[in-house]
């Protein structure tokens, strides 16, 4: 039953992300057009009007008329025609939560931040319990590989049956449940999408500056095009943040110390690909994914402390 939940979760979610989904401005030969301060590839849809004249101008000349489209400081969720669920639903509302923001705070870089956190905030209990899961499973973890051991040479349906049993009571004792653990994991990919899709559709994101950096450079053209190599400290902040977050969760799923070696080298190749991709992600996607690995630490550190107080207090009441 739960795999025909998620089955039907996943197709919702394909089905919606087929349409609103960014297009490409292209010139006459198909190539994509880049801006050229930014070397950012311009998004064809586009949600409200650049300010650059430049940008406007090529917009123009690969037959976009901007004008069209609201200002930015105007555009609302009902702005422009129907584009399918995906950018009703989740794309326009989220935009316009980060130019309002933006606004308020006078800069973009910092409505990134402050948007990714009250989103957070706001699917707190469901990321909450992906963190207990994690730390239950480290508790647990001894009394899983007394089990992997008890079993190891004995492969009959009748002691598998019994092996499953006895795995179930240890997640009972540990208060464990895989599937609300792996809850938290399975909406990632969505909010990513979508906060990729607003970010990439709003020219007020890839014209403002953060601390210095452009928002939508990407640390490869910012550095070996551009020059400013300060550019590089974004994907060693990508590396830094991510692995530690993966650190913290890296108890969960894992049954046994060879589950725990394959979850590692899944893991690592996890890292080293999101950190080669940092490479060439726009600065301001590249904010809110630093922005939402600290949260992660710093809750799984808030929950391990509980975790670790709760326990003492249990052990010297006995």
């Amino acid at each position: 039953m739960r795999k025909k939940v998620l089955l039907v979760i996943l197709v919702g979610l394909l089905t919606i992300g087929l349409t609103g989904c960014t297009t490409y401005l292209k010139d006459e030969d198909g190539k994509q057009v880049k801006e050229k301060t930014t070397g950012q590839t311009l998004t064809e849809n586009i949600l409200c009007q650049p300010t650059d004249k430049d940008v406007i101008k090529t917009y123009k000349n690969n037959g976009v008329d901007v004008k069209d489209l609201p200002k930015c400081d105007e555009f609302t969720p009902a702005s422009g025609k129907y584009n399918g669920l995906w950018e009703s639903l989740f794309v326009k509302p989220l935009s316009w939560v980060i130019i309002k923001i933006g606004e308020f705070l006078g800069n973009y870089g910092w409505a990134i931040i402050v948007v990714t956190i009250l989103i957070r905030l706001i699917i707190f209990p469901i990321s909450k319990k992906s963190a207990l899961q994690s730390e239950n499973m480290k508790f647990a973890q001894k009394d899983l590989e007394k089990l992997e051991n008890k079993y190891r040479h004995r492969d009959s349906q009748e002691d598998q049956m019994m092996k499953a049993q006895e795995m179930m009571a240890i997640y009972k004792k540990y208060e464990i449940n895989p599937l609300s653990g792996c809850l938290f994991a399975f909406i990632q990919l969505p909010l990513f999408l979508v906060f990729l899709e607003s970010l990439n559709r709003l020219p007020i994101i890839f014209e403002g500056k953060f601390l210095g950096f452009n928002l939508g450079t990407t640390p490869f053209i910012g550095s070996f095009t551009n020059g400013n190599y300060l550019y590089l400290i974004l994907p060693i902040l990508v590396a830094l943040t991510t692995f530690f977050s993966f650190k913290l969760n890296s108890g969960m799923s894992a049954n046994s110390e060879e589950q725990q070696k394959q979850l590692k080298m899944t893991m690592n190749i996890m890292l080293i690909f999101i950190v080669i991709s940092s490479f060439v992600m726009p600065t301001s996607i590249i904010v809110y994914w630093i922005t939402g690995s600290l949260f992660t630490i710093v809750q799984g550190q808030l929950i391990r402390r509980a975790k670790e107080n709760g326990s003492s207090k249990k052990r010297i009441q006995k």
